[in-house]
């Protein structure tokens, strides 16, 4: 038997409790993915990041959620480097790190010398068309195809991590919402294999443009994700692409997730669009809770 220990910061929050709790283990160079695995599914997080060596960037990042591997996650990410930071394992406020989504840049800033500032560089935004069942898809979330915005297209999006971004009408619905999420495979048959991300340009919080809800995939051992970095960027990239596609140079969103589960958490985006191409970065905070071990059979 060997024992790990697995370090839990909340992310996109500085408050204990809320943002989206992620795993974070020290020792990556020593487990193989299997036990990187067998780990992710026994702390239970939505992500578990383990942080390796690279011969690549400064850094490379594996992210497990209990099901599966991930090829990038925003809030493990914000984890992972701001439990580095504050562990003086990492010097440079500068940083390239590997991924399985390609090679991306991270920015750390520290306003008053107090808190963390994680900037990451998300992957070029991708999109493919959804054609399925909107009567299916609004079932399966609990509600009804009028819950659904009809003037906006839904989409299969990605900035290093694919999910169906779901315009939603109004923000009420949200607490509606209840995902049978064995059907998510179904309903998604382009790729069965993606999470389901709603979301709706009213917000609870008058300074947000944009509210969102993350309900995972049933072959990722999770329901919903609290407050989620990698569907917040590609929110960023739908918004300049389908709502405001005139948009020039520069624009930061705040986009407000977990409220209806307890979690209240906040993703800033940073959207560059120019005539080539759509540049995407998130950047959040996190928080030390607690840390475990973990034992391995």
């Amino acid at each position: 038997m060997k024992s790990v220990t697995v370090y839990q910061y909340d992310a996109f929050s500085k408050h204990p409790g809320k943002g989206n709790p992620a795993g974070v283990v020290f020792n990556g160079d020593t487990l193989s993915g299997q036990e990187m695995q067998e780990i992710a599914r026994e702390a239970a997080f939505n992500e578990t990041a383990f942080p390796v060596q690279s011969d690549k960037a400064d850094i490379k990042i594996r992210f497990f959620t209990p099901g599966h591997e991930m090829n990038l996650c925003g809030h493990g990410t914000m984890a992972t480097i701001y439990s580095l930071k504050k562990k003086e394992l990492i010097s440079s406020n500068n940083l390239t790190i590997e991924t399985k989504a390609g090679l991306l840049s991270v920015r750390i800033d520290s306003p008053d010398n107090e808190e963390l500032c994680i900037t990451m560089q998300q992957a070029p935004p991708q999109f493919k068309p959804f054609h399925g069942s909107v009567e299916k898809l609004a079932t399966a979330l609990g509600l009804t195809a009028e819950d659904i915005n009809g003037e906006l297209p839904i989409v299969y999006g990605s900035t290093g991590t694919w999910t169906l971004l779901v315009p939603i009408s109004r923000l009420d619905a949200f607490k509606k919402m209840k995902p049978a999420t064995d059907s998510f495979p179904s309903i998604l048959e382009a790729m069965p294999k993606v999470s389901i991300h709603p979301f709706c340009l009213e917000t609870y919080d008058p300074d947000a443009q944009m509210h969102a809800r993350h309900f995972s995939s049933p072959f990722s051992g999770t329901v919903e994700d609290a407050v989620t970095g990698t569907a917040s960027g590609a929110m960023g990239a739908y918004y300049a692409t389908y709502i405001n596609n005139r948009l020039e140079k520069t624009v930061s969103l705040v986009v407000e997730q977990g409220q209806e589960i307890g979690k209240d958490g906040r993703v800033m985006v940073r959207v560059t669009k120019s005539t080539d191409n759509i540049g995407i970065e998130i950047t959040g905070n996190a928080v030390y809770v607690k840390h475990f071990p973990v034992m391995l059979g």
